[in-house]
């Protein structure tokens, strides 16, 4: 925000804004370091919106987090949707994707090879479209 010449007075406001919206602003202070790892995933996601882009992308949010930490992940990029940003989550995490009862896209090989408008998690025995790995694929999740 500093590039874009944003005076430090709405800085500090909607940093406090989005620290509040993912549940941090108790630990501003705090540098990264000190920070459990979901605390450190929110806030990526809290610098990630900043800005009020249109458009989230999520890339494998809840990797190593625990069950407990990825629902909540998950249940802030819903609440982050339903605030009017298109949410995209690519995840292999298939217990999540079922819950959230989402537009599931599955891709194989760089190909789309399903949409599905509430769908499920699902996985190819074999990606027909990448040899070198046959069983390689992943499912993307858009709110």
């Amino acid at each position: 925000m500093q590039v874009l010449d944003t005076p430090p007075q709405i800085i500090r406001r909607r940093v406090n804004e989005l620290l509040d919206q993912v549940g941090l602003l108790d630990r501003r202070n705090d540098f990264p370091q000190q920070l459990s790892g979901g605390e450190q995933q929110r806030l990526c996601i809290a610098r990630a919106l900043i800005n009020h882009p249109p458009i989230l992308l999520a890339d494998e949010p809840t990797g190593n987090l625990d069950p407990d930490t990825s629902e909540e992940i998950f249940r802030l990029l819903e609440a982050i949707n339903l605030k009017g940003t298109t949410v995209i989550v690519a995840t292999h995490d298939n217990a999540m994707v079922d819950r959230m009862l989402r537009r599931v896209v599955y891709m194989c090989g760089g190909r789309i090879v399903g949409d599905h408008p509430a769908g499920s998690y699902y996985q190819p025995d074999e990606c027909p479209y990448d040899e070198a790995a046959p069983a390689a694929s992943g499912a993307s999740s858009e709110w």
